[in-house]
Formats: structure tokens, sequence, C-alpha cells
């Protein structure tokens, strides 16, 4: 071959060089550059979610109300010894009304308290916030959790406890016993599923 044919393939060569390599398809890897992959897993279903709160007994328009007849009734019975004579009896009657008024003002105070538990294939969550807005927080892996109940004859179910590789922590003591006995069953169903792990249905 001709030096003059030789210089014209190389000149050829250098033109098609960068469109030959353009067309060759780039591969990027989905690591980063921290040999982690771009995307995680996603977000774990919830099995189960709940919120328990202290019972009230009285709403706050319940609570004036109730507070209005307290004090109605008290100021009459005190006026009727004051005419009397008995003065000081009038004093007692005012102290009961602010001894009930506190009493209930404590009681609303404590019903800002809750406790939150939530319940995902890995995880048992337990977040407790007291009246005071001191939080508390407890995770178990569900697959080791066992649900224990202090029962009564009488009374029924008494406490709830999650036990898990020497840990016990009571859960839902706002609770009355009836209560306490169906949250516990709605509880284990949700740590059952849990422990089964995931269903999958195949796609037919």
């Amino acid at each position: 071959m001709a030096l003059r044919d030789l210089r014209a393939f190389a000149a050829v060569l250098v033109v098609l060089a960068p469109v030959f390599f353009a067309m060759i398809p780039v591969y990027r890897s989905p690591m980063t550059s921290d040999n982690d992959f771009d995307s995680g897993p996603g977000p774990q279903p919830i099995l189960f979610s709940a919120e328990l709160t202290p019972h009230r007994s009285l709403s706050r328009r319940g609570f004036t109300i109730f507070m209005m007849v307290i004090a109605a009734i008290s100021f009459a019975a005190g006026m009727v010894f004051w005419l009397m004579g008995a003065w000081p009896v009038f004093g007692f009657f005012g102290l009961d009304v602010l001894l009930i008024y506190w009493a209930f003002r404590i009681n609303f105070a404590r019903a800002g308290a809750r406790e939150e538990i939530s319940i995902t294939p890995v995880e048992l969550h337990v977040r407790r916030v007291s009246h005071r807005g001191h939080v508390m927080e407890w995770s178990f892996n569900p697959l080791w959790v066992r649900l224990d109940q202090q029962i009564d004859d009488e009374f029924g179910v008494e406490k709830i406890y999650l036990a898990a590789r020497g840990r016990r922590v009571s859960i839902g003591n706002f609770l009355g016993p009836e209560e306490k006995a169906s949250f516990a069953k709605a509880l284990m169903v949700a740590l059952q599923t849990a422990k089964r792990g995931p269903t999958y249905n195949p796609v037919t």
C-alpha cells in the first residue's frame, strides 16, 4: 500500500473514531463513591400503631360547670353559718372549693401524658411522654419480644409487659382492665404478623 493511501486511511480513522466511540453505551455504576447503593430499602410497613392517653373524667366545660355548682353550694352553706355567728366555717367552705379545684387541675395536667407504640416487621418502638414533657423510648426486635400479662381473677388484666432479652417494659398503664385485655390481643396479633415475616404475592 502506498504511503499516500496510508495517510488517507489514517485521516478517515481520526474523523470516524469519535463517532464510533460515541455510539458505545456507557455503563454507570449504581454505587456511590462510598460503595453504598444510591437507593436503600424503602420504609417498612406499619403493622400496628397506637397512642394511649389517660382517661379524662370531665371535659374543660364540664369542669367549669362543676366548679361553679360547688362554689355556689359552698357559698350558700357558708352564708348560713355566717348568719348564725359561726363565721369561721365560711372560710372552711372556701378552702374546700380551693382544694377541689387544685385536685382537678392536677388531674388535667397529668392527662397530657401519652404513650405511643408502633410495630414494623423489624422494630417494636415504644415512646412515653410524661405530663411534664419528659420522653423515654425503647426499641425491640419483634422476633424476640414476649408479651406478658398480670391477670387478677377478679379484676382481669392489671399489667401488660413487653419482655425481650432481659428487658421488661410496662405499657398501657392508662387503660382499664377490659381495655388492657383488648389492647393486648391486638398487640399480640401484630407481633405474630411481624414474626411470620413478609408475605409475597406472586404475579400470575
